[in-house]
């Protein structure tokens, strides 16, 4: 492993300006770190309002198994909406955007990267893919560490009020351990020890810490939300739409582990899953483990994150920290992230491999038809993530060594 001892006096820059851009960033800069955040116009306007001015407010519960926390107004180094300022000097740069926010700011990103640099992509959504993709196209060759995680550090949501976007971050949990990787596999050692020097790893780092996926495409097998979200959302749709109009309490109270989830639903989940694992198996990839269990409690795989494989809670219970974590409408990136990005990767894939994935094929079917919208058509593919044209043994070749064969 490197001596990554240069990081702790570089500035982080934190691309993105949503809930996990907002976590992130002020958490690290709670923690000590010299922290800049950037996000691009027009969204910059409504998602960095205030923040200037007055910094970021981080609070919330922050439930997990050991307790940890931390609470404040966080103020930056930097508030910009150009990435070349934000990321020059920078030794950590977090991009905390949607998956469908990556290529605007990659474009920006790779002509000022500096050798030395690592690139944390949360969540990963394959972004180091096509991150790696868009630097070979651009001909760029600065020797950076490019790797990426399975989810967030946090539940978090931003606060808003008569459709204003607050300067403030509520964050209900924290996560005790997360899986991440590298693009190469060589770095992820490095890639792994750098958390070390990001704040909003402490809770990691100090609790069960960070876990090393095999390949980064284990990342994208290991993302919960597709496999939580979708089937929740569109088999919760009734709940969902109802909440608030015809029963329930106000709409902006509902949420799909709270209200929705069931037993039949985590029927579904399960075999939602357990095509992830065939597919894993074919490629030669890992994903996190679970239990057929693991799926039949009120957050289902959720509450590992933060409280460990024994937090289960009954149907019969509810849990009132998930309550107004929505989603509220179809139109939600738990649909138009989850389905294009998550889903009919897995279905691409599923051509490839000959891994039949009916359910997951079912998720994108109905999806399709409630959001009006055709998303295997709009969906990525696996020519978008730089792979379409390799065979297997070319991939995990790709994904371990860094050696991709030409098209």
């Amino acid at each position: 492993m490197s001596d990554l001892s240069y990081l702790k006096d570089k500035p982080i820059a934190v691309l993105g300006g949503g809930a996990v851009a907002k976590a992130v960033s002020a958490d690290s800069a709670l923690a000590g770190a010299k922290v800049r955040i950037c996000d691009l116009k027009p969204f910059a306007d409504k998602t960095l309002f205030g923040v200037a001015k007055g910094g970021v407010k981080f609070y919330g519960d922050q439930l997990n198994l050991y307790s940890f926390s931390r609470t404040g107004q966080a103020t930056y180094d930097l508030v910009t909406t150009d990435v070349a300022e934000a990321v020059k000097g920078a030794g950590l740069i977090i991009m905390a955007t949607p998956a469908l926010g990556h290529v605007p700011f990659f474009e920006r990103l790779i002509p000022a990267l500096e050798d030395g640099q690592i690139v944390h992509i949360i969540p990963d959504n394959y972004g180091s893919l096509i991150l790696r993709k868009m630097m070979r196209e651009a001909g760029c060759a600065k020797k950076v560490i490019v790797g990426g995680w399975s989810s967030s550090p946090y539940g978090s949501r931003v606060d808003i009020k008569g459709g204003v976007i607050l300067p403030s971050i509520r964050v209900y949990y924290r996560a005790i351990t997360l899986r991440g990787a590298s693009l190469p596999s060589t770095d992820q050692a490095d890639f792994l020890a750098s958390t070390k020097f990001i704040g909003a790893f402490d809770g990691v780092n100090g609790g069960d810490g960070v876990v090393g996926g095999k390949t980064v495409m284990d990342t994208g097998f290991s993302n919960v939300n597709p496999v939580l979200h979708c089937p929740g959302v569109i088999l919760g749709v009734g709940t969902m739409e109802n909440y608030g109009v015809v029963f329930g309490d106000e709409k902006t109270k509902f949420s799909i582990y709270s209200h929705a989830y069931c037993p039949s639903i985590s029927r579904v989940q399960l075999s939602f899953y357990r095509e992830q694992c065939a597919l894993a198996k074919a490629i030669g990839v890992g994903i996190q483990d679970y239990d057929p269990k693991d799926f039949f409690s009120r957050e289902n795989l959720l509450g590992q994150e933060y409280m460990g494989k024994d937090y289960l809670i009954p149907f019969e219970e509810q849990d009132p920290i998930q309550f107004g974590t929505g989603p509220f409408t179809i139109h939600n990136r738990y649909i138009t992230e989850d389905i294009p990005v998550g889903c009919h990767v897995y279905h691409e894939l599923g051509k490839r491999y000959g891994v039949p994935t009916p359910i997951i094929d079912s998720m994108i079917t109905l999806a399709s038809a409630m959001a009006e919208k055709d998303f295997y058509q709009s969906g990525y593919t696996l020519d978008h993530l730089g792979i379409g044209h390799l065979s297997g043994e070319a991939l995990l070749k790709y994904l371990n060594e860094g050696t991709i064969a030409p098209k």
